[in-house]
């Protein structure tokens, strides 16, 4: 019957509104019963006994008022519907945005952000008509036909029984029909989740695409995918159709079994007129709710396909992120550098095999320069991830200070920490707005000092609007160093004393690289840095160097004391110096 009890569970939200929508629709339900009393009263007073108009005006006051009493009732069911579904999708994005951020960049990484935006945004509105319509629907065909025959059953037996024998039909029909469509509905979803992926992706890179002259071959991919959908979405609707027809058809022949045989006991007058009216008026209504749950059966296969991968997300696990039993520190008064240990940390990620870092240990000491060098897959990013919190350590343990990492509350240690990656993200927002994301309760002066210290002030005084400058999405309107220097802004603003730098001016030219240098060694100053060194220049100054090697350490020290060893690291300068030049 396409239902899914974790979307079920949802419901709880919206009590009062799906109330409201289902007893709306009995409701009018009932008003139906009500006119076709009416009707067939007053057909039978005009024709039969000769009534005139204002003998017959108590019941057609009656049919007028309950006629307008069942439309009203009617558009408060759609009303409450749709505030029903509304509700239920807003808690379903909310709560998706919630896990995905609790997952952190580690899922996020392995999966497409067209997808994902295709499963928050099309795969919840999907779920629109399956709580608007599809489940009130299912109450209102299990009351109404019910109320009609145990109206039916005093007035003929014969008819409530012929409308119980029938009744069934439509239901079996539905669900033989359902089990084809069921099969071809979850691959018509996923088909329109790789194209949203696919298509996305071939925009945010759609610049590359033409630098390399490979803009033609992607329009012949997204072309092909986009067949793909259409076929599958043609397939869908096929059985969708053929499930209208066999419906409606059952529904027919249902009424017309009625219609005969009222009909001939009619002609060999067995039957009164009145009742035989009567009935025959309810004989479609009989049948009207269990059509309509048919007709929204595909809705509600829409949904529960489209669920599948909303709970996917929902119940994918997360990073093992409880905190340990607090101790007391005063991480949150420090304004200087920490000291942080690894102890004999492993870390593996989700499908593979191997470890990602197999049992590294070295220490970071306070108000220093540690760098971390190695070839890509070395691990270096992970040992990021791993002080960001984005994920737990498998065994061993980090210490920061005399405390383990885990045993302080993650909000209170990521406040303590200040991330810069290669490519920091902008928000399409003002330059206030994202400088002011590092620590939102700031004062102007504060922010503009920010700015002053990361060199970027002259440019947004040269802005038209200054800092309350829209930047455009992504920072479309910065430059590479000009977005570096944002993120610097935001470090600078945030003053906490443990710095990640994953070498932010590896991608910029000689000048910027060294204006940007001298900003972040200035940044450096009192703080514990980590830095994942791409260039020479950064290992220079580094207090100290690890090098690592497919998640080992191989060597350790400063830059002279690895040079005279002339072991992995002078491998890794040539490779980094190849690729500067």
């Amino acid at each position: 019957m396409n239902l899914d009890k974790r979307l079920l569970q949802f419901l709880k939200y919206a009590r009062l509104p799906l109330s409201l929508t289902v007893g709306s629709a009995i409701f009018s339900g009932l008003s139906t019963i009500a006119q076709a009393w009416a009707l067939a009263r007053m057909i039978t007073r005009v024709f039969l006994e000769k009534a005139s108009l204002t003998e017959i005006s108590g019941l057609l006051l009656i049919f007028v008022l309950v006629s307008v009493l069942k439309a009203a009732t009617s558009a408060l069911s759609h009303a409450q519907g749709q505030h029903t579904a509304g509700i239920i999708k807003k808690k379903l994005r909310a709560a998706l945005s919630l896990k995905i951020a609790r997952l952190g960049p580690l899922f996020t990484f392995g999966e497409k952000s067209g997808e994902i935006s295709n499963t928050i945004q099309v795969g919840v509105e999907t779920l629109n008509a399956y709580f608007s319509q599809y489940i009130p629907q299912l109450f209102v065909s299990a009351v109404i036909p019910v109320i009609i025959l145990i109206v039916v059953f005093p007035f003929d037996m014969l008819s409530g029984f012929v409308f119980l024998l029938t009744a069934p039909i439509i239901p079996v029909f539905m669900m033989l029909i359902g089990q084809t469509a069921q099969s071809m509905t979850p691959k018509q979803w996923k088909s329109l989740s790789r194209m949203s992926g696919h298509f996305l992706d071939v925009l945010q890179g759609i610049t590359t695409l033409k630098i390399f002259g490979r803009s033609k071959q992607e329009a012949d991919n997204v072309f092909m995918v986009s067949e793909q959908f259409r076929h599958s979405t043609m397939n869908v609707l096929r059985i969708a159709f053929l499930s209208a027809l066999v419906l409606e058809m059952a529904a027919t022949i249902s009424t017309a079994v009625i219609a005969v045989e009222i009909g001939l006991r009619l002609m060999y007058a067995r039957m009164g007129f009145e009742p035989a009216l009567f009935i025959l008026i309810l004989a479609p209504e009989f049948y009207q709710p269990m059509r309509q749950l048919g007709a929204r059966f595909h809705a509600g296969m829409e949904g529960v396909a489209a669920a599948q991968r909303i709970f996917e997300i929902l119940e994918a696990p997360e990073p093992q992120q409880q905190d340990m039993e607090k101790k007391k520190t005063e991480f949150g008064k420090r304004k200087s550098g920490v000291r942080i240990e690894f102890k004999d940390v492993c870390y593996g990620y989700p499908n593979i095999n191997d470890f990602a870092l197999n049992r590294i240990s070295f220490k970071i000491p306070p108000n220093s320069v540690t760098a971390l060098v190695g070839s890509s897959g070395a691990g270096k990013s992970t040992i990021a991830n791993l002080l960001l919190r984005f994920a737990e350590p498998v065994s061993g343990s980090i210490d920061i200070g005399e405390t383990e990492l885990r045993a302080i509350p993650i909000s209170r240690w990521r406040a303590l920490v200040s991330w810069m990656p290669q490519k920091p993200y902008l928000f399409h927002q003002t330059v206030a707005e994202n400088i002011l994301a590092a620590r939102p309760d700031a004062s102007f002066d504060e922010m503009k000092e920010a700015a002053l210290k990361a060199g970027l002030h002259p440019f947004i005084n040269d802005l038209e609007e200054g800092y309350n400058t829209q930047i455009g999405e992504q920072g479309a309107r910065f430059s590479g160093g000009q977005a570096q220097r944002l993120a610097l802004a935001r470090a600078f603003l945030k003053d906490a004393p443990l710095l990640i730098l994953d070498e932010p001016a590896a991608n910029l030219d000689p000048y910027l690289d060294a204006e940007l240098q001298r900003t972040i060694w200035e940044l450096s100053k009192n703080r514990t840095v980590l830095l994942i060194a791409h260039r020479l220049n950064s290992m220079l100054k580094a207090d100290q160097i690890v090098v690592l090697d497919r998640g080992k350490i191989i060597e350790q020290g400063r830059h002279v004391e690895l040079v005279k060893a002339n072991g992995h690291y002078v491998k890794l300068l040539a490779a980094y110096r190849g690729a500067e030049q």
